[in-house]
């Protein structure tokens, strides 16, 4: 059990919907996140180029309790990976980041469902106030998908990280905060009706 499921009790749980089942990561979904990240496309605004850096990196901070990652289950098998981050449970707040899929779940509902249910678990099971996101202020895709959660964009910070291998990144933040919550489970509810069934 990683450290930050022991300080904030119910974080790291088995999270299903109809498209995606999100799983507290484990050592034995590496070989599969291997295959699943096996697309350049899927690296270009992360921290790292590199899938196997990442893994290292991902159970290293889970062991260190500053980050509680799950695995993306598509049909069963690994399709990608995203986290709680940021952890601070003393003010009912967290990120939900280092979120990447294959692009064969682009389009389908994936990605939009992964968020609800981790936006879900955060404000009706921990009690969450509020859940930031951040991303490269260069990365259009994501901004896109989370102006269309909605969460609101709450400006950029300039020289925020140094990331693969020491590019700059200014970083693009974006927030839902408790009284918003259900406006944003009505919006995401409505687009995963729409989504394709038996995917």
């Amino acid at each position: 059990m990683w450290s930050n499921c022991r300080m904030w009790p119910g974080l790291c749980v088995r999270l299903e919907g109809r498209i995606v089942v999100l799983e507290p990561l484990r050592p034995e979904h590496e070989d599969g996140l291997r295959a699943a990240a096996d697309d350049e496309r899927i690296w270009r605004f992360m921290v790292t180029t590199d899938p196997d850096e990442w893994l290292r990196a991902t159970f290293a901070e889970a062991e260190a309790g500053v980050r509680a990652p799950f695995t993306a289950l598509v049909d069963g098998r690994p399709a990608g990976s995203t986290s709680y981050m940021s952890l601070a449970p003393e003010h009912l707040r967290l990120e939900i980041g280092s979120t990447w899929m294959n692009p064969s779940t682009w389009g389908t509902g994936a990605n939009v469902e992964a968020k609800y249910l981790l936006l879900r678990h955060a404000f009706e099971t921990l009690g969450c106030r509020r859940v930031e996101f951040k991303t490269d202020a260069r990365n259009e895709r994501a901004r896109g998908a989370l102006a269309a959660l909605p969460a609101r964009f709450e400006g950029i910070h300039r020289k925020h990280m140094l990331v693969r291998g020491g590019e700059r990144r200014d970083s693009a933040w974006y927030a839902v905060v408790d009284d918003e919550w259900p406006e944003v489970k009505a919006a995401l509810e409505a687009r995963l009706a729409r989504a394709p069934s038996g995917r």
